[in-house]
């Protein structure tokens, strides 16, 4: 194989399994509780479509709830 052809697939594999998943963990940290249901359909489409990358990463990202402020 051509070393051009080996890169083309190592940038899409990448891109694929930790670009494309790390952008759709900070959208959905980011607009997880404001969304509205058609925002909510494509956050769930995204997730189904990168699940791979989702599950390669998933050990290393914490998306639990923020603290309440009490005041």
């Amino acid at each position: 194989m051509d070393i051009i052809t080996l890169l083309v697939y190592g940038i899409l594999g990448g891109t694929y399994l930790l670009v494309l998943p790390a952008l759709i963990y900070f959208y959905l940290d980011r607009r997880w509780y404001g969304a509205s249901s058609i925002e909510r359909l494509l956050m769930y489409f995204m997730v189904f479509w990168c699940f791979p990358g989702i599950l390669l990463l998933a050990p290393l990202i914490n998306l639990r709830p923020k603290p309440r402020q009490i005041s």
